[in-house]
């Protein structure tokens, strides 16, 4: 349930009525972080087969040390369309960014942030970190380990000049091991529930730009990953230069291990405050 729903259900009674709502705080800048001036907005972008309420520890965490961040939404329909969409949700943002991507959102992240002054630091969490060239299909298969193409299956839809689209969906009863092993079964069986599908030619698209190339970056490694396997991980991050550290999670690290995620964006936040 999203912040917003929990803060609706919040100003209803047990009996279903609505009660009075808080008097509205003061209206802040758009894009002004909530902590100190030079402590830079994280913006955190999810990946195939999750949404944003799979950053929820980490929000929680970092919003407790301050930072302001956004969680928005990706498409997951192209990746040069989802860059654009995510670049517009950057150039909305005042002050430093430090711009994170699971997974998909990697490869969204170093696209969007290209000539993009405000971000300072990229993140990848179990991400793909691909050059000009390469797409994120490509990239999975170039070391052995991933069992993302046994436990998917394949989903219509149509395109808005007819025909129609192919996008993957793990299947529900295959998530959890595949995509979220270690999470709660609970846990693991509403984001199944809720898991949002990607198109085949997002993961197909070739990447056409690479930030990394020029802002610094840092990368979280899931050894226990069955989508990218961790060998790729390790790779991408070596040659992105990226500081780099390893965790026994699966490949929704952010849901399992909240908190090493945290630790690391907030390094990199710690980096551009001190302006190294």
């Amino acid at each position: 349930m999203t912040a917003s729903l929990l803060a609706g259900a919040a100003t209803l009674g047990a009996a279903g009525v609505a009660h009075p709502a808080p008097a509205a705080a003061p209206a802040r800048r758009p894009g002004r972080p909530h902590g100190r001036p030079d402590t830079p907005t994280v913006v955190l972008i999810h990946g195939a087969f999750a949404d944003a309420s799979s950053w929820s520890g980490v929000v929680e965490r970092l919003q407790r040390h301050g930072h302001r961040v956004l969680a928005p939404a990706l498409p997951l329909r192209g990746l040069a369309s989802d860059a654009a969409y995510i670049r517009s949700v950057l150039d909305s943002v005042t002050g430093p960014i430090v711009l994170v991507g699971h997974s998909y959102g990697g490869a969204v992240i170093s696209q969007a942030a290209v000539d993009a002054p405000q971000v300072r630091a990229l993140v990848y969490i179990a991400a793909f970190v691909p050059e000009v060239g390469e797409s994120a299909l490509q990239l999975t298969g170039k070391f052995p380990g991933s069992t993302l193409g046994q436990a998917t299956v394949t989903q219509y839809y149509p395109l808005a000049g007819g025909g129609q689209g192919e996008e993957l969906v793990i299947e529900k009863d295959l998530f959890r091991k595949q995509f979220a092993a270690g999470v709660p079964v609970r846990t693991a069986q509403v984001m199944a529930a809720g898991q949002r599908p990607i198109t085949l030619a997002a993961l197909k698209e070739p990447a056409t730009a690479a930030a990394w190339k020029k802002i610094p970056s840092w990368y979280l490694v899931a050894t226990e990953d069955r989508n990218i396997p961790p060998a790729a991980e390790r790779w991408m991050a070596e040659r992105a230069r990226a500081h780099t550290v390893s965790v026994r999670a699966p490949h929704a690290v952010s849901v399992s291990d909240p908190g090493p995620v945290t630790d690391l964006i907030l390094r990199a936040s710690r980096s551009v405050r001190s302006g190294h």
